[in-house]
C-alpha cells in the first residue's frame, strides 16, 4: 500500500496545485462528514449539512477565517492553489471559486505534509476532527 507519509519533499513539490486541490476536496469533505455523524440523523440531513459546508462559498468563507493564522509557507500554497484554479462554474463568482480552490489546495498539502496542523486549522473552522 502506498503511504502518503513517505512522500519526500521533492515528490510533494512535483504535485501540481490542481492535484493537491483534488485531494484536498476529498479530505475536506471527509472531515465535514465525520463532524456530522453524531448525533445520528436521517441521511437527508447528513447530506444537506455536508453540502452546505463543502460548497465553494462556504470554503471561501472558511479560508478568510483562518488566513490570519496561516504561515508564509501555507499562504504560498493557498496562492498557488488560487492561481491554479481552472474556470469557475457559471453559478459561481470566479473569485469565490479561486478562494475555495486555495483552501482545498492547502488541505491537500497539509494532509500529505502535516496532519496535526491540518486538524488545528479545521478546528478553527469549527469542524470537529476527533
Amino acid at each position: 500500500m502506498f503511504e502518503f507519509d513517505s512522500l519526500s519533499d521533492a515528490q510533494l513539490r512535483q504535485l501540481s496545485p490542481v492535484a493537491l486541490a483534488f485531494l484536498g476536496d476529498a479530505v475536506y469533505e471527509l472531515y465535514v462528514r465525520h463532524a456530522y455523524l453524531y448525533p445520528p440523523k436521517r441521511i437527508r440531513e447528513y447530506h444537506d449539512r455536508t453540502i452546505d459546508r463543502v460548497r465553494a462559498e462556504s470554503q471561501a468563507e472558511f479560508l478568510s477565517t483562518i488566513e490570519p493564522e496561516l504561515t508564509d509557507a501555507e499562504l504560498e500554497i493557498v496562492r498557488r492553489g488560487r492561481n491554479g484554479a481552472g474556470r469557475a462554474p457559471k453559478r459561481l463568482n470566479p473569485q469565490v471559486y479561486k478562494q475555495a480552490t486555495g483552501l482545498e489546495t492547502l488541505v491537500g498539502y497539509l494532509y500529505l505534509r502535516d496532519r496535526h496542523r491540518l486538524q488545528q486549522l479545521l478546528a478553527k473552522m469549527a469542524i470537529a476532527t476527533d
